[in-house]
């Protein structure tokens, strides 16, 4: 489904991603942990062609993405879409417009200066805000959201491209525990309902295990682990981290809450009555 073949970025004498190599053969939930530095975020960036690599491939479904120009690259990008960690909406727009966003790949320069959409669109992005469970939001501004609501926003301009990978470049740093998990709940959801790989980059060993059914390790710019939440020990993150004896996993937690589902309805149903 996905291969990526020595994938390589290098910035001057600097290189950020050396030589990484992983296939995914089906669509999977993946993690991509490691220390700050490491190599993650220019890693998804490259995948979703938002930088260029240096050398190396990207091969998906039989398609050379490394390549792409014009609107080939765009038409992957709509095919890969990337949720950033500062969420990346306008915040003076409403909730409904920023998602419909997610279509601009598709639309014409005339369509899009005019900000017009076919009424089809809008009724998919009020049944992709209704999912997420922020449909109400829809004709708020953006900006008047929590920093949890933008981010699951944010997710849905995402899936209104209708993406066959979704690409999260640390989707919870800024975000307190209650909404890290909400967010978190919510990939997972999109991975196991839809069949949609989630690629996202962690910051935390926690939601790594709990949330991922593989977790790849980065240490300066390469790959030096790649195995299941299982296979992830104190020992294995000790190394990824490039840590010594003295390293706690818990300065890599999140404190993610486990909540039960009645509890999570709950906290939506609460959001959508502010």
């Amino acid at each position: 489904m996905l291969s990526i073949d020595a994938l390589t970025k290098t910035f001057g004498r600097n290189t950020a991603v050396d030589k990484v190599s992983f296939t995914v053969e089906k669509p999977a939930m993946i993690g991509i942990i490691g220390r700050s530095g490491a190599g993650k975020s220019t890693l998804l960036r490259m995948i979703n062609r938002l930088t260029d690599a240096s050398s190396g491939q990207i091969m998906f479904e039989g398609r050379e993405v490394t390549g792409l120009k014009a609107a080939e690259k765009r038409a992957w990008q709509s095919d890969c879409a990337m949720i950033f960690q500062q969420f990346n909406l306008v915040p003076r727009m409403d909730v409904v417009s920023n998602v419909l966003h997610g279509t601009l790949n598709r639309r014409s320069t005339l369509a899009t200066m005019f900000n017009l959409y076919p009424d089809a669109d809008i009724h998919r992005a009020i049944e992709i805000l209704d999912r997420l469970g922020i449909a109400d939001h829809a004709p708020k501004r953006a900006e008047a959201l929590s920093g949890g609501q933008q981010q699951r926003v944010a997710i849905a301009r995402a899936l209104m491209q209708d993406p066959k990978i979704v690409l999260a470049d640390e989707p919870i740093a800024s975000l307190d525990p209650m909404n890290a998990q909400l967010v978190m709940d919510d990939l997972r959801r999109i991975h196991e309902e839809d069949g949609r790989t989630v690629i996202a980059n962690l910051h935390t060993l926690d939601t790594a295990r709990r949330y991922c059914n593989r977790v790849i390790g980065m240490l300066h710019g390469r790959v030096v682990f790649d195995g299941t939440p299982e296979q992830l020990t104190t020992g294995v993150a000790r190394d990824i981290y490039g840590a010594d004896a003295s390293f706690s996993e818990e300065s890599t937690s999140t404190s993610i809450e486990t909540l039960d589902r009645g509890t999570v309805r709950a906290l939506r149903e609460a959001e959508a009555a502010v």
